[in-house]
């Protein structure tokens, strides 16, 4: 799929064509298990990359590296949560999640045979998960390689500089631009991510 969708985008929009010359390799990886990307994913919301590693690792210390079951998740007081640096709001995402899976309302395992939009529709009926962690959830578990997250602040930078917009584009702007995409819009979208740091070194 990789080759294939490369060529692909390459041909169909001669910008991000350069940018995927630029940057190399699509070194995305994809899996893992379900409920740990999500709750990874909840930790990470709203913080640099650098904020969230540190509150990452204090998580994972207070169970010895092992990552835990829903189950452990659930009876770990929220003031033992509090000191790996998790909001109380944070903290009630996670536990709601936990929740919905331990009592089997969210069938984490079943979500790989739903389409994008049915994923995204479960995945939101958790306090915490709206559509960009839904979304990033498709792109980085599940390896959907068609998603296209109209609501991520880095991609609509990345469509601003690359195609020299005045403004940050709105969503209905954004699928225009990315319609040669198709059907390797995550694939795009991770080059576009990745053209931000080519900006940034060059300015």
């Amino acid at each position: 799929m990789q080759q294939h969708a490369i060529l692909h985008l390459t041909a169909a929009d001669a910008r991000l064509g350069t940018i995927i010359g630029t940057v190399g390799d699509y070194t995305i990886k994809c899996g893992g298990e379900p409920f740990r990307s999500l709750v990874e994913a909840i930790i990470y919301q709203q913080l640099a990359g650098s904020a969230a590693d540190a509150i990452s690792a204090r998580f994972m210390k207070l169970y010895r590296g092992r990552f835990p079951a829903p189950a452990r998740l659930l009876s770990t007081p929220d003031e033992v949560l509090r000191t790996a640096g998790l909001s109380g709001r944070k903290i009630e995402y996670m536990k709601d999640l936990a929740a919905r899976v331990s009592e089997s309302r969210l069938d984490l395992a079943g979500l790989a045979a739903m389409n994008d939009e049915q994923i995204v529709k479960q995945l939101s009926e958790v306090k915490g998960i709206g559509r960009w962690t839904a979304e990033m959830f498709l792109i980085f578990c599940l390896g959907r390689p068609d998603v296209l997250p109209v609501g991520d602040y880095g991609l609509r930078r990345a469509m601003q500089k690359t195609y020299r917009l005045r403004d940050l584009p709105a969503p209905e702007r954004m699928k225009k631009i990315a319609r040669p995409w198709r059907p390797y819009r995550s694939v795009a979208t991770w080059y576009m991510w990745k053209s931000l740091e080519k900006f940034k070194a060059i300015g």
